[in-house]
């Protein structure tokens, strides 16, 4: 497994996750994927360390306990009043390795100035020892996680040896307006395939991906140093 300069590698773990996209919630329900996506491993390196400098790129994801899922009933808060019951499918007893890096947002030339890798990389990993930044959510909020520092590929992990696993069509990230000259926000689907516990992801700008646009030209944040942002050596 290739391994950058300024990779990190951790283990994040809970009681329960749901990892899911808008087409697995029909009817109000919810049911999780079998694996976590691209997107949500992400999130949860940005939850440890992000600042709009960089770019986090997940470069595989190691599953340490065996697949399991529970069934739930939901009462789901309603805006609009009511006590609907809503099931939720969700993985329980997760544990999965993490070995990602990150890359300079090549379309943020206003924050160019603060492209000091060894800065970020230290930052990163102090947080990864930290247990992260902010918050650790598993897929969604209700599902909270915990991350440690780890050696990827390190112990025993349950499908060691268990040879090729697909998992069929599914949601892997979002490219958002930030991300790609054009400013457009851009889902993409993959077809994954687990080899002894291990998922290599395609790179985000991967020509592998199928990708439909779902809104054309957005509006990118500004970042201005002493308003909303701040150098990576303060």
């Amino acid at each position: 497994m290739e391994k950058h300069r300024n990779s990190i590698e951790y283990v994040v773990y809970g009681d329960y996750a749901l990892f899911s996209e808008v087409a697995t919630r029909t009817g109000g329900e919810k049911n999780s994927y079998q694996i976590p996506t691209y997107q949500a491993l992400k999130g949860i390196t940005e939850s440890i360390y992000w600042k709009p400098t960089i770019v986090w790129v997940i470069d595989a994801v190691r599953v340490m306990n065996k697949i399991q899922t529970e069934g739930k009933g939901i009462r789901p808060l309603k805006m609009s009043g009511g006590n609907d019951l809503s099931y939720y499918t969700y993985l329980k007893k997760v544990k999965y390795q993490v070995l990602a890096h990150f890359e300079w947002n090549e379309q943020r030339e206003d924050l160019r100035v603060d492209r000091n890798e060894n800065k970020h990389h230290n930052i990163a990993k102090r947080s990864v020892n930290l247990g992260g930044r902010r918050d650790i959510f598993l897929g969604t909020r209700e599902c909270q996680g915990y991350v440690e520092p780890c050696e990827f590929g390190s112990g025993e992990g349950f499908y060691d040896g268990y040879g090729d696993w697909q998992f069929g069509f599914e949601f892997h990230s979002f490219i958002y307006p930030d991300e790609n000259p054009e400013h457009d926000f851009i889902a993409q689907f993959w077809r994954p395939i687990m080899h002894d516990g291990i998922i290599q992801f395609e790179r985000p700008d991967s020509t592998q991906l199928d990708q439909r646009i779902i809104r054309r030209n957005q509006h990118v944040k500004d970042f201005i140093e002493g308003r909303n942002f701040s150098m990576a050596e303060e």
